[in-house]
């Protein structure tokens, strides 16, 4: 096979920043062999597998997964695992199939990469209706959307998460002892409100979102994830300890509370803006197909033994993030606090999304010289809006089971199987590809519904905040 190099080239895709804020998506080749394959010479920027699998585990590691032992509650003890297995392998192939059909857009219009919304697009001109044709460019926006929706979604829950565990953290602090295994009740000091917490964010995270160089952003990253990965070895290290006996939890909780595990496992799951950035900046991308599967393997199941174990621990006392329910000695206060640091920076990092598809829009229409003062004015819009989201839902599970059923479902779920469809209907399809793709499509769209709808009444409902909280519930 002959490949010949052309100009270096940018194909921007704004579907995740979680990959590698540092880097621009590496340039491609014009010819692909026959086989259907195409190769990459290998760049400085491109990546090795080891960083592509290192990128692809951070970018779904996050709040989410500190929210799944509470969805493990809404599920059972034995339906939880269960279906959060059963979501993982659902997931990793709408992946799949999302790579496989931009793969044969790049082919077919020989270009190097295409993103998710160019797919979607590609794919609605692909079909035999000629009124989805004309209008396929509406599906690069509808991907957009729910791209937005999603990253401030995030942003939404990392200003709950902030106040919460400031909050908890500020309270407990005249009683905060060095002893760990303490069974002692606490009663709070009452600061101010969760909602004040967040105002109290506000600035901070509108200064950090003026970083418009993700260059810059890359020390906020790689800061974030050493004090992810320390707070989570702490986290498990205590969840293992000392397990109460199980039998009285239920293996399969009441399916009204189903829709809420479906959305907050979903929103832990939702990774598939940063397949195809990923894909494209590997030095071999032949090799992500299997990566993509090692990836989510080990994603999976950490999913499934931190929502296990979290649950097993804490029982009915499981609260909407798990350290919420660490014990209440400086150990795992500081848990609270570096897991707390590295969602403050990762906001700038999920705020880059959104920021890059809406400011444009505004800065191209005024004059150059208010292109700075239009650009920070909108950034620090979003980031209020933002904030008034997250005063107006300040439960934070509600919010990650909001987020995940509205935007994270359609993403991950709903959109790429149905992309198959389109574009490889004219060319053939079996019966049972057609079927199967249905189906996912379906059980995404009823989870959409249904988690929105149980969601919403969630919100309506008067929340009893407990007064009293026990430092160990474990030990309890």
């Amino acid at each position: 096979m002959s490949t010949q190099r052309l100009r270096n080239e940018d194909y921007p895709d704004y579907s995740s920043t979680d990959v590698s804020p540092s880097e621009s998506p590496s340039e491609g080749l014009n010819n692909f062999s026959s086989s259907g394959s195409f190769q990459r010479f290998g760049e400085s920027s491109s990546t090795t597998w080891f960083q592509t699998l290192i990128h692809l585990l951070k970018g779904n590691i996050g709040t989410g997964l500190l929210g799944l032992p509470l969805a493990v509650k809404n599920a059972g003890i034995l339906m939880g695992p269960l279906s959060l297995l059963v979501i993982g392998i659902v997931t990793v192939h709408c992946m799949s199939i999302l790579v496989k059909c931009a793969h044969h857009f790049c082919q077919r219009l020989n270009k190097p990469f295409v993103d998710y919304g160019e797919t979607v697009m590609y794919g609605l001109e692909s079909t035999s209706s000629s009124w989805l044709r004309n209008h396929a460019h509406w599906g690069r926006h509808i991907v957009d959307f729910f791209l937005i929706v999603t990253q401030l979604g995030f942003c939404c829950v990392y200003f709950v998460f902030l106040a919460d565990n400031f909050k908890q953290v500020i309270e407990a602090a005249n009683v905060t002892t060095s002893n760990c295994h303490s069974n002692a009740t606490l009663i709070l000091t009452p600061t101010m409100d969760s909602r004040l917490y967040m105002l109290s964010f506000l600035p901070f995270l509108v200064l950090l979102v003026f970083i418009r160089n993700l260059r810059v952003l890359t020390i906020f990253s790689l800061l974030a994830n050493i004090t992810m990965l320390v707070s989570l070895v702490m986290i498990f290290q205590f969840i293992v300890q000392r397990i109460p006996n199980p039998s009285q939890l239920p293996l399969v909780a009441p399916w009204k509370t189903y829709p809420l595990f479906f959305g907050t496992a979903i929103f832990a799951f939702e990774g598939i803006g940063m397949v195809l950035p990923l894909e494209n900046k590997m030095k071999d991308p032949r090799k992500f197909p299997l990566l993509l599967y090692v990836g989510m393997t080990i994603i999976t199941t950490l999913y499934i033994s931190l929502g296990c174990l979290g649950y097993l621990q804490f029982g009915a006392n499981i609260r909407g993030s798990i350290t919420l329910n660490l014990p209440n000695c400086w150990l795992y206060q500081s848990v609270k606090l570096l897991y707390s640091i590295s969602i403050f920076f990762t906001y700038a990092l999920q705020f880059y999304v959104p920021a890059e598809i809406i400011i444009p829009f505004f800065v191209s229409r005024v004059p150059e010289h208010w292109e700075l003062v239009v650009d920070l004015f909108v950034r620090t819009l979003m980031v209020c809006l933002t904030c008034i989201l997250a005063i107006l839902v300040p439960r934070l599970d509600l919010v990650i089971s909001l987020v995940g059923s509205v935007s994270s479902s359609a993403l991950a779920l709903i959109i790429p199987p149905l992309l198959e469809i389109t574009t490889y209907y004219s060319e053939g399809m079996s019966p049972l590809s057609i079927t199967k793709d249905a189906l996912i499509s379906i059980l995404g769209f009823m989870g959409f519904v249904v988690g929105t709808y149980e969601a919403l009444s969630e919100l309506i409902r008067p929340s009893n905040a407990p007064i009293f909280i026990n430092s160990t519930s474990a030990f309890a």
